[in-house]
């Protein structure tokens, strides 16, 4: 436990940027992106209550938020990885991966800090609506933390290789966009109180660019 909290404190003030971060850190990265990402969806979770069915809805959204970054992060690697090949940047690709995974650790560790606030919102406040826009405030503001530790890592790469500030671009753009499908497949992440808890939505399966594209073409034609 006291190593992973040096871990935590050594990747929030980017001790180690210089290098390639050994086997060891990259497994205690992976472990803490777990654990608070477990931590911060237990609390989006909670909203409605603790007890009963709602119980389960806690559990749900504790495994989803780890679910939704490290499985967005493993399906947009492998095309990364092949744009580095590409690019002739694989031998600096390990520590690119490095900084990579630093950022995601990071992200949990900002939500798992922002959580009290998420429980306060909750306790102050019984709208199914607001609460959903305070996750997406709480996450966003994760997200924006975590640009800083990876532009931190990523700076060494950089100047070095210039050319890799294009590939974190296009890491960034592979990203946004696995990452919107995935969260579109496995809401509900709070879940409504009325409605049965359920792990996905019925419509789970569907394609969140085409319900965007019909959204925005609704409103126009309207």
């Amino acid at each position: 436990m006291r190593a992973l909290a040096l871990q935590v404190d050594n990747l929030l003030r980017g001790a180690g940027t210089e290098e390639a971060p050994s086997g060891r850190v990259l497994r205690d990265w992976g472990i803490i992106l777990v654990a608070a990402g477990l931590g911060y969806g237990a609390v989006m979770g909670s909203f409605g209550g603790l007890f009963g069915e709602r119980f389960v809805q806690v559990l749900y959204s504790a495994i989803k938020v780890p679910f939704l970054l490290g499985v967005t992060f493993v399906v947009s690697l492998p095309s990364f990885f092949v744009l580095n090949t590409i690019l002739g940047m694989r031998e600096d690709f390990r520590q690119a991966l490095g900084a990579l995974l630093a950022s995601q650790a990071a992200m949990t560790v900002v939500l798992l800090s922002l959580a009290p606030f998420t429980a306060f919102w909750y306790a102050s406040a019984a709208d199914y609506d607001h609460a959903l826009l305070f996750n997406g405030v709480m996450f966003a503001i994760a997200s924006f933390t975590a640009q800083w530790v990876l532009r931190r890592r990523y700076g060494p790469l950089i100047a070095r290789r210039p050319r890799h500030r294009q590939l974190l671009r296009l890491w960034l753009g592979l990203y946004v966009f696995v990452g919107i499908q995935m969260a579109w497949v496995l809401r509900p992440f709070v879940g409504h109180p009325d409605l049965p808890v359920q792990f996905f939505r019925k419509e789970a399966w569907g394609n969140a660019y085409e319900f965007i594209a019909q959204m925005i073409w609704r409103n126009l034609a309207n």
